[in-house]
């Protein structure tokens, strides 16, 4: 399997400021920005540990005494950072999304026609999470857990991603400065966006159990686009 790529702490920092920037509801432990440089060091170690957990083994191997244990933190400190496993997952999945917006930033699929774009869109955000498929499953076991304390963080990855698929759709890089709140486009590009996320993550839960290979994933969506943008 390859190895993970590792974001610095400082580069942690802004993905989660960023997110924060746009919905400050969305933080379940302290705002990032403002812990000190060796807290961000503990809360890297903290992350990166669940995460390798988690490729190893699956969301059940993401044991929080064992992600203490593997960070080299007391499980007392771990929850002053993160309230949950569920948690920490989320915080992971954030940064998978920040690569996402980076990507968008630096290749936005201008050309073609909108369903071209938003399929090739989800091609590649599928790929990207099922390159490490445990923890995928163990990120999609984390966002449908229904948590209470991660209901906020969920709901903002979501205007996230929505954000990314309205720009997508639209043929524009996407305004990562822009409030979550005042999401790009029209009310009927946010409402094909609402509803090709959806068709997106109930295939991906598919997938996570095991019902259908990856390709079927993007066959979907690509199902979904066709019917709803395709010209007749």
């Amino acid at each position: 399997m390859p190895a993970r790529p590792r974001m610095p702490a400082a580069e942690a920092a802004g993905a989660e400021s960023r997110a924060a920037k746009a919905d400050p509801r969305i933080n379940s432990v302290a705002p990032v920005a403002r812990l000190a440089a060796n807290q961000l060091r503990r809360m890297r170690r903290i992350v990166d540990a669940a995460v390798e957990l988690a490729e190893r083994g699956g969301f059940d191997a993401v044991r929080l005494r064992d992600v203490a244990e593997q960070s080299d933190v007391a499980l007392g400190t771990l929850y002053k950072y993160f309230r949950s496993k569920e948690d920490i997952l989320l915080f992971a999945l954030n940064e998978e999304v920040e690569r996402l917006e980076n990507a968008l930033l630096a290749r936005a699929e201008a050309g073609g026609a909108p369903h071209e774009r938003v399929i090739e869109f989800f091609r590649r955000s599928t790929r990207a999470l099922a390159r490490r498929p445990q923890l995928a499953r163990a990120m999609i076991r984390a966002m449908a857990a229904g948590e209470a304390e991660t209901v906020m963080k969920l709901a903002a990855l979501q205007l996230r991603i929505s954000r990314l698929v309205t720009a997508t759709l639209r043929g524009e890089r996407p305004d990562l400065d822009a409030p979550l709140d005042q999401p790009p486009g029209g009310a009927t590009e946010q409402a094909i966006a609402q509803v090709l996320m959806n068709v997106w993550f109930s295939s991906l839960v598919g997938w996570a159990a095991g019902l259908h290979a990856e390709r079927t994933v993007v066959d979907h969506v690509r199902t979904g686009a066709s019917l709803i943008l395709s010209p007749s």
